[in-house]
This record gives structure tokens, sequence and C-alpha cells, in this order.
């Protein structure tokens, strides 16, 4: 299948998560051959300052005006993301569940229903 094929799948950051989970220490991810187990045994600072590394870079290729980029390093970032909250028992789903629980609320109103 090609990448186009799954430009609307929404599905696909449960498959990714699914995998994530199988490289968790708890479940045999093996660190000498996966860079996801080998975050996961570095503990979760490690997945942290990936997050760190790739908003910087992220933030430079939307001040560079570069949008392939943009995609490259938004993707990144989304991926080690989705690392530390399967690292931490959460499924994207739930993130998408609150995305959805937000669409159609003013941010400001949405906003400030959280400063309670």
């Amino acid at each position: 299948m090609t990448t186009e094929n799954h430009l609307h799948d929404d599905l696909v950051l449960a498959r990714i998560a699914d995998v994530l989970e199988t490289r968790l220490p708890a479940r045999g991810g093996d660190s000498s051959s996966s860079y996801v187990a080998k975050l996961f045994a570095k503990g979760p600072d490690a997945a942290l300052k990936k997050i760190g590394e790739e908003a910087t870079e992220l933030v430079m290729a939307v001040k560079d005006g570069a949008k392939d980029r943009m995609v490259s390093e938004t993707a990144d970032l989304w991926f080690h993301c989705l690392v530390t909250l399967v690292e931490h028992g959460i499924r994207p789903e739930q993130v998408l569940a609150e995305l959805a629980r937000r669409e159609g609320v003013s941010g400001l109103i949405e906003k400030a229903s959280r400063q309670t």
C-alpha cells in the first residue's frame, strides 16, 4: 500500500501505538534491536528529551518556512509523544476523544473551563 492509501486512515495512530506497546520492557521489547525499546529502557526522561528536541526542530522548520520539514518534524514530534503516552498506559484514542470533546467549543471558553 502507498502512503496516500493511509492519508485518511484514522486508525494509523492506534496501529502505531499497538506496535509501540510491543516494545515495552514488560512485553519483551529488545533494546538491542529496537529504537523505541531502547528509549523505554532509558526511562521516561529519554522520550521527554526527544519531544523537546523534535518540538524545537519543528519551530525551526516553521521559522524557515520549510513546509516539507514542518511535516517531517511534526511526524517526529507526534511519534515521540505517542511513545510517551504508551509508556504511561495512555492510548491515542483517549487524546482523539479529548480533541473531539473540544471540537466546536470556543478555545477561550474551553480554556476557562479548565481554570477552575
